[in-house]
């Protein structure tokens, strides 16, 4: 009976290896930088997160970085601010969950999940609620530093 049951596994073909479904669009490679990140990500989603790259660089305390972190374009400074991605049918924002629920009331309108916000690949949270987003984040890495 052994012998029947490693025959018919022996038969079975491999299975591929699953796909990366992260937010990495494009090429298989990781981006090194989020200028390659953004470089992969088609229109009109890359002028969208470009637009969101520019509101938190404008808050980001001087000592922050930008950087690659679970696939995704993140800035850091005392850790992870916030991420932000594109997905194919939404871009989204990963502020952490408590500022996501800070700030629930002037979420209401997008789709948000424990740590993610999402909006669609054509419009932009607005620069406003991104930056006081950031800002929120800051404070509390600098609190837990």
């Amino acid at each position: 009976m052994k012998n029947a049951h490693r025959a018919r596994r022996a038969h079975r073909p491999k299975r591929a290896p699953s796909r990366n479904r992260g937010s990495r669009m494009g090429r298989n490679s990781a981006p090194k930088n989020i200028d390659e990140y953004l470089a992969r990500v088609p229109e009109p989603a890359r002028g969208t997160l470009n637009k969101i790259r520019a509101a938190i660089r404008s808050v980001a305390p001087p000592g922050a970085t930008e950087a690659i972190s679970y696939g995704m374009p993140a800035f850091k400074h005392n850790g992870v601010l916030v991420w932000f991605a594109a997905f194919s049918k939404h871009c989204s924002l990963f502020p952490g969950s408590s500022v996501i629920e800070a700030f629930q009331g002037e979420l209401k309108s997008y789709a948000t999940s424990k740590g993610t916000i999402q909006f669609p690949t054509d419009k932009p949270l607005p620069t406003a609620l991104v930056k006081k987003l950031v800002r929120a984040r800051i404070a509390e890495n600098e609190r837990r530093k």
